[in-house]
């Protein structure tokens, strides 16, 4: 667990998730089941940053599927037109592309399928890069899933959190793949224990559907829950990230969210 004695703000992320030089979004990590919400991922990029968003959150679904760099000109763009940090996972799988990413302008670079197969590698990176590499931790019933979620392993989802104590990453990102996606709330028992697990910042990931969601994970601020990754219900207008952000601040929800879709 996060010593309590650090104070720590609750982030909210918007997310961008990338394929084939598109914003989609996938339910369940399901490459069948796919929404598309904007061509132009620069712009979609602008507008979270123009909204106030203190970080922008990249998932290269491409990558993580095939490990190929099918995105990076998108990557570069986006990059180069945002002033805030961005972060990005998905395909990044050698110590090779994760240098060629920070060497594009990333702030952080998550590593998921190379984080359960070659710690090594990741504390190595993590020494070299100090506050660059960050671990996604995908899991589907407590264990943890690979490759774009396709492969699953058997390892816990707590297990392989416990073991980045003390290695000098700068957070690790949980997502419960039965909730991605899905806007019916974040697994909140499988967040505390990965909190508990773990010494270093947590970032929640997957199920956040409205205002109040992302106001029950304040209950874990204290455990070093200090971000939330929100995708699906700020494309559907569900949740307003200016909203989000004033809820978040005053810690209870003071107007409603938006509920007008704006993609419909």
């Amino acid at each position: 667990m996060v010593s309590k004695e650090i104070k720590y703000v609750m982030e909210i992320i918007p997310a961008i998730d990338l394929l084939e030089g598109k914003c989609v979004r996938l339910n369940q990590g399901d490459y069948s089941q796919v929404t598309q919400f904007n061509d132009d991922p620069v712009n979609q990029a602008l507008d979270w940053q123009n909204q106030g968003a203190s970080r922008l959150h990249l998932v290269d679904l491409d990558g993580a599927k095939t490990g190929l760099p099918i995105n990076d000109s998108s990557i570069k763009q986006i990059v180069d037109a945002l002033e805030i940090p961005i972060q990005l996972g998905g395909g990044v799988r050698s110590i090779d592309r994760a240098e060629e990413l920070i060497d594009y302008g990333l702030d952080r670079v998550i590593l998921g399928t190379l984080g359960i197969e070659r710690p090594d590698l990741v504390k190595n990176l993590a020494t070299r890069f100090p506050g660059k590499i960050v671990i996604g931790i995908d899991a589907k019933e407590g264990k943890v899933a690979t490759r774009g979620w396709i492969s699953q392993s058997k390892t816990l989802a707590t297990e392989l959190a416990r073991s980045y104590s003390n290695t000098g990453i700068a957070a690790i990102i949980s997502t419960d793949i039965a909730t991605d996606g899905t806007l019916e709330g974040p697994n909140i028992e499988a967040l505390r224990e990965i909190a508990d697990a773990s010494n270093v910042p947590i970032i929640a990931s997957g199920g956040v559907g409205s205002i109040s969601d992302i106001i029950s994970l304040l209950a874990l601020e204290d455990q070093g829950v200090t971000g939330v990754i929100v995708g699906r219900a700020l494309y559907n207008g569900a949740i307003g990230l200016k909203e989000a952000m004033n809820a978040i601040e005053n810690g209870h929800i003071e107007d409603p969210p938006m509920n007008k879709n704006f993609f419909s």
